[in-house]
C-alpha cells in the first residue's frame, strides 16, 4: 500500500483515536477496535484487515500495557508512507490522541466522582458501565472472528472461539494455560500447511 496522508488525514488520524479514547474508559482499549477497524480498514482503507489482526495479536502478546496496538496501528499507516519516520509521527499521533483525552478525564473525572459518590445517579452511572463494556468487548471479539480479508471469517477460528469462551465461563483455568494452548495449535496447524 503506497499513498499519500494529507493534513485533514493527519488530522482525522488523531480525531478518530482521541474520540476513541474517551469511549475506552471503564471498558477499556480493546472495546473500540470495531470502530478503529471501520475507519482505518474500511472507510480509509490504510491497513488490510490482515494488518489490523495481526498488529492486535502481535500487541496483545507482547509484555504492556494493553493498548500498544494503538502504536502499531499508527506505526503501519505511516510507514506505508515510504518512510520510516512518517511511521514514528504516524505513531506518536496515534498515541497522543488515543492517551491524552481519557488520561486528562481520567483525572479529573476520579476526582469529581468521590467527591460525589453517595449521589444516586453516580452509583446508577457506575453500575449502568458494566452492560455497556461487556457489549463493546463482545463486539471486538465478533469483529476479531471475522477481520480475514474476505470478510467471513473461518469455521474453525468460530469453533476455537466459542470453545474458548466455554472453557473461560466454566472451568477455573488460567488463561495462560489457554493462550499457551493456542499458541500450540497455531503451531501444529502452521507446521501441517492448515491457513486461516
Amino acid at each position: 500500500m503506497d499513498w499519500a496522508l494529507n493534513w485533514s488525514d493527519w488530522f482525522a488520524l488523531l480525531g478518530l483515536f482521541a474520540s476513541l479514547s474517551l469511549l475506552s474508559i471503564g471498558a477499556g482499549a480493546l472495546t473500540t477496535t470495531p470502530q478503529m477497524y471501520l475507519f482505518l480498514v474500511v472507510q480509509k482503507g490504510w491497513l488490510s484487515a490482515t494488518a489490523f489482526s495481526t498488529s492486535i495479536a502481535i500487541a496483545q502478546a507482547s509484555p504492556g500495557p494493553n493498548m500498544l496496538f494503538v502504536a502499531l496501528f499508527g506505526w503501519n499507516v505511516g510507514t506505508a508512507q515510504g518512510q520510516w519516520t512518517w511511521g514514528v509521527i504516524a505513531l506518536l499521533t496515534a498515541l497522543a490522541g488515543f492517551l491524552l483525552p481519557s488520561s486528562i478525564c481520567t483525572v479529573y473525572g476520579t476526582r469529581w466522582v468521590r467527591q460525589n459518590q453517595s449521589r444516586p445517579w453516580v452509583r446508577a452511572f457506575k453500575i449502568a458501565v458494566a452492560p455497556v463494556s461487556s457489549g463493546l468487548l463482545a463486539s471486538t471479539g465478533w469483529m476479531l472472528m471475522q477481520a480475514d480479508e474476505s470478510g467471513s471469517g473461518d469455521w474453525r477460528l468460530w469453533l476455537l472461539t466459542v470453545v474458548t469462551a466455554v472453557l473461560v465461563w466454566k472451568t477455573r483455568l488460567h488463561l495462560l494455560l489457554l493462550l499457551a494452548a493456542g499458541a500450540l495449535a497455531g503451531v501444529l496447524a502452521s507446521l501441517a500447511g492448515v491457513r486461516f
